[in-house]
């Protein structure tokens, strides 16, 4: 009982970082409706912003967040000002290139800024506490609690405030949104600023049980990508369910059969739920 309880949370860990990564991605997603492939150099970004604020300046572990989620969503603003609209009008495969090439020019900027070494983000957080008997380590209590908490606060703002309905309007039919008198402008920079800090609140979580290195967000925004197409691509909730079928699926494969696959068991659970059902599991637009 014990081993289970230890992947559950394993799986709550990884599920509670893939669903915030995921939700970003399928936020602009939405907005866009072109994959924003530059995602995981965020996420890269906001880990080594808060690395660099807790170890240079010694600034506080939460501070070094809220500084990170401000940059990273500076960065995606800019991103979207520079990259993205100006290229509103051109087919689907130009903001793509551009997507690709903002991830590489990302990273490449990262390893001559900081160099391509593995480093190790502090937490004060590093105690351990003992759940139903299973050991479970303070921080990825906190990466649970934190990551499901600012989940709810999205799905909050989403759906209880006005300006949450002006984007999801906005993911749901653009030129309707404008027909409505939606600002389309304000609403993608304000789409992609909430991204920016979900993807640098989810790299700052789970920095001190990984690694910070230039290519950390590649593998991970490729889950996000599995997760947003499992869950229905522009759903929020498909993300947030995605996420935990992933993160699951993985913390259990990792233990019972064995760590070399908890990487491919994403994407044999996509393939095998998009050949039962090919939308996903809440279909588009399912928010």
């Amino acid at each position: 009982m014990e081993i289970f309880i230890q992947q559950l949370l394993n799986g709550l860990v990884l599920g509670g970082i893939y669903g915030l990564v995921a939700l970003g991605l399928t936020l602009v997603f939405g907005i866009l409706e072109v994959p924003n492939f530059a995602h995981g150099a965020f996420y890269m970004i906001g880990a080594f912003v808060s690395y660099l604020l807790m170890t240079s300046l010694g600034i506080n572990y939460w501070v070094a967040m809220l500084g990170s989620a401000i940059a990273v969503a500076l960065l995606s603003v800019l991103a979207e000002r520079l990259v993205f609209n100006p290229l509103r009008g051109a087919t689907l495969l130009h903001p793509m290139v551009a997507a690709i090439g903002l991830l590489l020019f990302l990273q490449a900027g990262a390893q001559v800024l900081w160099g391509a070494d593995f480093r190790r983000m502090p937490t004060p957080y590093g105690g351990i506490v003992h759940v139903f008997g299973a050991v479970a380590p303070v921080q990825r209590l906190l990466i649970v609690a934190a990551a499901f908490i600012l989940m709810l606060v999205l799905h909050l703002f989403l759906t209880r405030t006005t300006t949450g309905s002006s984007i999801v309007a906005m993911a749901q039919n653009r030129e309707g949104a404008s027909l409505m008198g939606i600002d389309a402008t304000r609403v993608s920079m304000l789409t992609f600023a909430i991204s920016g800090v979900l993807v640098a609140v989810a790299a700052t979580l789970f920095a001190p049980i990984a690694l910070v290195f230039p290519a950390m967000g590649d593998l991970v925004v490729l889950k996000a990508f599995v997760i947003i197409i499992l869950g229905g691509m522009g759903s929020v909730p498909g993300a947030i369910v995605g996420g935990l079928i992933i993160g699951m699926a993985e913390a259990f494969a990792a233990f019972y059969l064995s760590t070399d696959y908890k990487d491919i068991v994403a994407f044999v659970l996509l393939v095998a739920i998009l050949s039962v059902r090919p939308q996903g599991l809440f279909g588009r637009g399912g928010h």
